[in-house]
């Protein structure tokens, strides 16, 4: 890998906490135009530019890999897994660490039952609907997307056939933290390819009329979606004092 850009590796001004190294180390890879896959400098070498310790960015590499964003390869180096949401600061990720368990519980609480009443009352173009959205998907993800807007199209179809304004209402107005919660659940390395096959199964038993197999087949899908490395990461204290190697 070629010399790294100068202005995202100017060393530190001060010791800092980890999430400052983090910070910089996204604008490397916004600089760098990195894609997912590419190789990060080494240890030593982000250290040197840095001027903080190895055990600094050693720390800061733990923590972006539990949010999803590096892979560490023992032996090998540590690589880009994923741009999107790469430099939101600590702040904003721990904000959205906070609600998320909330936005989850009430997707399950009103998806679970939208799909049950989708079963009972959907009609032919309801149908269409949700399978020209499990298409966009699929087309989305076979172009390299992750699907966020056939997945979205797919939900809103379920929704509509439901016909029950008050929970359709609800749904809608919580649009913006599902989508939030969406990108995060669909960034996740192979996610988009088993949301898919969890919607042909939601899909299959809205089109079949059973009731309990489409609640049950929601219920499913939306607790694996709710499984996501922001939730897994515990924060940890971080000292101030930076070390020398």
């Amino acid at each position: 890998m070629g010399a790294p850009p100068a202005a995202s590796l100017r060393p530190l001004e001060r010791s800092r906490l980890y999430e400052d190294v983090g910070e910089r180390l996204a604008e490397f890879v916004r600089e760098s135009d990195m894609a997912p896959g590419a190789q990060f400098p080494t240890e030593r070498d982000l250290a040197r530019q840095l001027h903080v310790s190895r055990t600094s960015v050693r720390q800061s590499f733990v923590v972006l890999q539990a949010l999803g964003f590096v892979d560490v390869r023992h032996g090998e180096g540590v690589f880009l897994r994923r741009t999107r949401g790469f430099g939101d600061s600590l702040t904003k990720l721990l904000e959205r660490r906070r609600r998320l368990p909330d936005v989850l519980e009430a997707r399950e609480a009103l998806e679970v039952k939208l799909a049950e009443l989708a079963a009972a009352n959907r009609g032919t173009d309801d149908l269409s609907a949700m399978n020209s959205a499990v298409a966009r998907m699929g087309a989305e993800i076979s172009t390299g997307g992750v699907g966020t807007e056939g997945d979205a199209a797919f939900h809103h179809a379920i929704a509509l056939a439901a016909r029950n304004e008050i929970l359709l209402h609800l749904i809608e107005a919580m649009a913006e933290v599902i989508q939030e919660s969406r990108i995060e659940s669909l960034s996740e390395p192979g996610r988009p390819l088993r949301s898919l096959e969890a919607h042909r199964r939601i899909l299959a038993a809205i089109e079949s009329r059973n009731r309990e197999g489409a609640a049950e087949a929601m219920r499913q899908h939306l607790r694996v979606v709710a499984d996501v490395s922001l939730l897994r990461w515990q924060p940890e204290p971080s000292d101030d004092v930076d070390a020398g190697d």
